[in-house]
């Protein structure tokens, strides 16, 4: 059969151990191409990319030529590649070696072109920039060039043109969690301390990760965490609802951290924008919290509080007032001061009025009347004022336990007034520090995307 005969020609004499060229100067020009099928996995914490391409290379090899006539228009032929010489044409990121199929034959042409064309699954090294995960986009080279041949021996060459190279997705299978944008391919020489130079063809794979699932896991969680922790600013401050409140959303936060961690990428070289992220988040809780637990400390009754101080009355319920908009609370406070003056005042004209009708008569009265009334009548009235002296000292520590009572009331009144208005100061303050923080970092990802 014609495919025997030529098969036990061209190999009859042939000598794999040596280059395949008549004249030792002639250079062997190797044209390589790649394409990329899948993007296996992309270890951040160990810097190493798993990728699975399409590798094909070509050359052309003077002792495997024939006439195409002699031997039943044969114009190509599948030998073992064990049985021919091969470039060693290798990765220089390699790291290790992958689970690739081998491929035992290559194609050569009546003109001596021989073509080989294997699937490689590529575990090369490659430096990871994961700072703004999940919105990252990798840049990974893959370096071909000959081990031992230098330029003068080898040279490479690129077999399609690089605009074909940069956009070929046609094998990509492009439904995992990153996604293919294009592979730049540069041929450059290198050369080792003004050694011989190697010729190196950089194919330059750049890959984007798709955020969806990240943002659905990662994001949304830890921003409703924080909508629902500026949410709890309405709860009333005088009532303890609020710190248990805020200590609950701050160990949920917590849990959400422990649970999120094995998915943040882990790298010796630095932290992730969106770790930054949490541990920003899980700071304006602790504040949050804190704020909660002063204003609460502030307004909470106490018999033994003191007065509120002058110049703290002037700052929060006067100026702050004013610059927050709240003047109805101000309104409020004067209304209730007044109050309660006006009740203070008309309490003290009653027991007034009520002492001078039982037993304290005008002195002019007494005197005018001393002369006409008998005896008797005078020792009754003088035991009388003895029973009244007696109530009267009763009712004047009753008026004062309730005036102290009322004193204390209005220490109150006047802390909660303070801590109102504190309240929404601090929250008004923590809300544009939210506002700022979202903004400045969802610009940074923009830019950055």
């Amino acid at each position: 059969p014609a495919l025997r005969r030529l098969s036990h020609h061209l190999l009859a004499h042939y000598q794999k151990g040596t280059r395949p060229v008549r004249d030792w100067r002639t250079t062997t020009t190797v044209a390589i191409d790649l394409m990329v099928y899948a993007i296996l996995s992309v270890d951040e914490k160990n810097q190493v990319l798993t990728t699975y391409i399409w590798y094909r290379q070509h050359w052309t090899d003077e002792f495997l030529k024939w006439d195409p006539a002699r031997f039943d228009n044969l114009t190509q032929i599948s030998l073992p590649v064990e049985s021919i010489w091969v470039p060693d044409i290798l990765i220089n990121e390699f790291v290790d070696v992958g689970k690739s199929p081998h491929v035992p034959y290559v194609y050569v042409s009546h003109h001596g072109e021989v073509q080989n064309l294997k699937p490689i699954q590529v575990m090369t090294a490659c430096s990871l920039d994961i700072y703004n995960f999940p919105f990252d986009v990798q840049n990974c080279s893959l370096t071909f060039t000959s081990w031992l041949h230098h330029i003068r021996d080898i040279n490479l060459s690129l077999w399609r043109q690089p605009e074909l190279v940069k956009f070929d997705r046609s094998v990509f299978m492009n439904q995992g969690e990153w996604e293919l944008l294009y592979i730049l391919s540069r041929f450059q020489e290198f050369s080792v301390k003004s050694s011989d130079s190697y010729a190196e063809m950089k194919f330059y794979v750049v890959i984007r990760r798709r955020p969806l699932f990240y943002t659905v896991s990662l994001l949304l969680p830890s921003i409703f965490l924080m909508v629902m922790d500026i949410v709890g600013f309405y709860l009333p401050p005088n009532s303890g609802e609020r710190v248990s409140f805020k200590i609950t959303l701050l160990l949920g936060y917590s849990v959400f951290l422990i649970i999120v961690s094995d998915t943040l990428p882990a790298t010796a070289v630095g932290t992730p924008l969106i770790g930054i992220y949490f541990v920003v988040c899980m700071a304006l809780l602790v504040i949050s919290l804190t704020e909660t637990i002063l204003i609460v400390r502030l307004v909470h009754k106490q018999d033994l509080q003191p007065h509120v101080p002058g110049w703290l009355k002037h700052l929060l319920l006067e100026r702050a007032t004013v610059l927050l908009c709240i003047r109805d609370r101000k309104k409020f406070s004067q209304s209730r001061t007044q109050s309660s003056d006006l009740s203070r005042q008309a309490e003290n004209h009653d027991s007034t009025a009520k002492l001078t009708s039982y037993g304290y008569e005008d002195p002019r009265e007494c005197g005018a009347l001393g002369g006409t009334r008998p005896a008797l009548a005078f020792a009754s009235r003088t035991e009388g004022s003895a029973v009244l002296q007696g109530v009267l000292r009763e009712t004047t520590a009753i008026r004062q336990l309730l005036e102290k009572r009322e004193e204390f009331r209005d220490v109150a009144r006047e802390w909660l007034q303070v801590g109102y208005v504190l309240d929404i100061l601090l929250f008004r303050a923590y809300l544009a520090a939210v506002l700022a923080y979202s903004i400045t970092l969802g610009t940074l990802w923009s830019v950055w995307r």
